[in-house]
């Protein structure tokens, strides 16, 4: 009954339902996916402003984690409905039309909707005295650094100078980065990790991480396969204070009986590590907040990081909060990477939330400032939701929106600029030349994934990625 209400709509205006995508990632995907299922005449236009697609997959999923990158298969088989385009290399969300980009203004005029997917691609800030120093770098700039998202590739690290790196927060990422940090180099070498990562990395003198969060074990925020792997990294030694961690656990018995994800997270925790003494080593160190980047006398270089010790204030795990204690605790390390989240930022044009980091939403459809529909506009992904979850939290939001889309196309409810046709990207091929903007199409990339291929091939990995725009670009001359 849904399907036969979207094609009458679509018939008696006798012309297809045009949605552009900024953001071509995970929710960008998913959503155009679960578009092409439920809509017969709908024409979809994926923009990003990089020559390649799938934005997090490719550039934050970590190298020896290729079952995960397995979702690509799934956005290929998007991209060949000929009701779906790619457009590549072409930048949305600049007001200024002399540059290389697209406003969203002038995308209103070619769209009957338009859906913003374009995630979190700003990492937030601890706030403390040195932050800023060599040595202290954000998780996210470092994954980008490893997985060769274009301008991360001349990130200076002192991998060589030192013996200890210090990651702060306790997720995914943070267990992510530490992960390769310690990993065999022969281990990455069978992975798409790019080949200027792997030379610094098979010079890195790093042989202590520690993972620093300012709660308990409860409160941490990996997942146990995560953690499953970390405890089985060869030859390097789990160390944390384990007898805590044990009362911790003992503690809440009756709260993880109700919860059992979480309980067989703590049940790997407590088993830890069958290594127990290694020329490497990581640790879980909880219950302490960043004060401080200790530096060398020239403020020039990281030393140490100090911490406040913290307790556990509140009723039930998940209502803790960690209250200073008025006491410090110093760490030596030469390299800080702090893990605490990423942030999306505004576009001109969309409402945005400032104080959440994200666009205000109903299901996926874009409030105003008053909280009122604005027609026409939809968001998905870390930017509708904030930047938490995995890939398979991203799908089912993407979905969520998708259906939102699809109900708002079945009541004929108002979209940009209604009874206006619109000729979605072709309109659109003029000021692409005007601007020397040169969209890059989904066979344009499958010719530059192939080179990708072949360059791999040729180093006995998966792939090697191009890290610079230009170098992407060649591959289509």
């Amino acid at each position: 009954m849904l399907r036969q209400s979207i094609r009458t709509y679509s018939s008696a205006s006798s012309r297809p339902f045009r949605l552009a995508v900024v953001g071509s990632g995970p929710a960008g995907f998913y959503t155009s996916h679960r578009l092409l299922k439920e809509v017969t005449n709908v024409k979809i236009d994926v923009y990003d402003s990089l020559p390649v697609p799938h934005g997090l997959v490719r550039f934050g999923v970590a190298p020896d984690h290729p079952e995960v990158k397995n979702v690509m298969t799934t956005f290929d088989k998007v991209a060949e409905d000929d009701r779906f385009r790619f457009l590549g290399n072409v930048t949305v969300g600049s007001s200024s039309l002399s540059s290389k980009s697209i406003s969203v203004q002038e995308l209103k005029k070619h769209y009957d909707a338009i859906l913003f997917s374009y995630g979190a691609s700003e990492d937030r800030h601890l706030g403390v005295p040195n932050e800023d120093v060599y040595g202290v770098e954000s998780a996210r700039a470092f994954v980008a650094w490893y997985n060769g998202l274009p301008q991360f590739e001349n990130l200076k690290l002192p991998l060589d100078q030192t013996d200890t790196a210090v990651v702060i927060g306790q997720g995914n990422v943070a267990l992510d980065v530490a992960r390769v940090l310690l990993s065999p180099i022969d281990t990455l070498r069978k992975t798409d990790i790019t080949e200027y990562a792997l030379e610094a990395l098979s010079k890195s003198k790093i042989r202590h991480v520690h993972v620093v969060g300012r709660r308990g074990p409860l409160q941490a925020a990996f997942t146990s396969k995560e953690l499953r792997e970390q405890m089985n990294l060869p030859n390097v030694a789990y160390e944390a204070d384990k007898d805590w961690i044990k009362s911790e656990i003992d503690a809440a018995q009756s709260f993880l009986s109700k919860r059992r994800p979480l309980k067989r997270m703590m049940g790997i925790l407590e088993k830890g590590s069958a290594t127990t003494s290694a020329d490497r080593s990581w640790s879980l160190e909880f219950l302490r907040s960043p004060v401080e980047i200790l530096t060398d006398t020239n403020r020039s270089q990281v030393q140490g990081i100090r911490y406040e010790l913290n307790r556990l204030e509140g009723p039930s795990p998940l209502e803790t909060k960690a209250v200073g204690t008025g006491k410090f605790e110093d760490r030596e390390c030469g390299l800080v990477l702090r893990s605490i989240g990423y942030k999306s930022l505004p576009m001109d044009g969309v409402p945005f939330d400032t104080r959440q980091g994200r666009v205000p939403n109903n299901y996926g459809k874009i409030l105003d400032s008053e909280g009122q529909e604005v027609p026409g506009m939809y968001t998905a992904g870390w930017l509708k939701r904030g930047p938490t979850g995995v890939i398979v939290s991203t799908m089912t939001d993407a979905y969520e929106t998708a259906d939102t889309i699809v109900q708002d196309i079945k009541e004929s409810r108002p979209m940009l600029n209604d009874n206006v046709y619109k000729d979605g990207a072709d309109g659109l091929e003029q000021v692409f030349k005007s601007r020397g903007i040169r969209p890059v199409s989904y066979a344009d990339w499958k010719r530059i994934e192939a080179a990708e291929f072949a360059a791999g091939e040729k180093l006995g990995k998966p792939r090697e990625k191009f890290a610079k725009v230009e170098d992407m670009m060649a591959v289509l001359q």
